[in-house]
């Protein structure tokens, strides 16, 4: 087979997973807390067809070798923990992180996730949760007669207990982790992470301590998904594709005219 199909069918293949990577970012563009992806291609092994020579003397110019590339593949998909935007809720329960850090949850199998979404909820017993039911770690639980939630900047929580509003009472103080290389964190679906060696270990705080951001009760993280940039990369990626496509077909149509040859 022509090594040129090959070679520009590596393209075509780079950039449909750099369109399915832009499609997702595009999808959840209000997403909270969701970070972009990026693709991150590299070449190929190239073909030596003439090894460096060295033209008349040894004092003379010395000839470079001649390489012929075979094409390119994924390397990696880069996700940025770019800070999104902070949009206004006005719910108590809705907290959002100012800096870095990511909110800490127990998952159903046990494992702790990670998670920038800070729309919270309390309960049937009382605890708080995410909105998919993950219980925020460490388990934070409210009274029954408690009201007015108050969220500091550095985690504390508190709450107005009965009717008497001189009775604020403390019942906990949300903890953060952070990561060496968030990058290296693994999505596990519904706005979690999970670790892996390639993030390091968590680093667990309060926040405003130890690098950790400040949280901003009311308000929500929005996604760092800019669109405009993502429709150009978009357009981008198509028309790589079909000038990929188009050496497809002008090496097929070379191998046409070599077969008709010898008729």
């Amino acid at each position: 087979m022509n090594p040129a199909l090959r070679t520009a069918a590596t393209g075509m293949m780079a950039q449909q997973l750099r369109t399915e990577v832009i499609s997702n970012n595009l999808a959840n563009v209000n997403t909270t807390g969701f970070k972009r992806s990026r693709a991150h291609f590299e070449d190929l092994l190239y073909q030596t067809v003439q090894n460096p020579s060295v033209i008349g003397t040894p004092d003379n110019n010395t000839q470079p070798a001649i390489q012929v590339g075979r094409g390119t593949h994924l390397s990696s998909v880069q996700r940025l923990h770019a800070q999104g935007a902070v949009e206004q809720t006005s719910s108590p329960l809705d907290l959002a992180i100012d800096g870095e850090g990511f909110f800490q949850v127990q998952m159903a199998n046990g494992q702790v996730g990670y998670t920038r979404d800070g729309s919270f909820s309390i309960s049937d017993t009382g605890t708080l949760v995410t909105s998919g039911g993950n219980v925020v770690v460490p388990g934070i639980k409210f009274p029954i007669d408690g009201s007015s939630i108050s969220v500091s900047p550095t985690g504390v929580v508190s709450v107005q207990v009965g009717n008497d509003t001189s009775k604020v009472q403390e019942i906990g103080r949300i903890e953060m982790a952070r990561f060496m290389n968030p990058a290296g964190l693994s999505s596990a679906g519904q706005n979690l992470y999970t670790e892996t060696p390639a993030s390091g270990t968590a680093v667990t705080g309060f926040p405003q301590d130890e690098g950790m951001g400040r949280l901003l009760q009311g308000h929500l993280e929005g996604s760092n998904v800019e669109i405009v940039q993502e429709m150009v990369d978009m357009i981008t990626s198509m028309r790589a594709f079909e000038i990929n496509s188009k050496a497809i077909k002008n090496a097929e149509e070379m191998m046409q005219v070599a077969n008709n040859m010898v008729r």
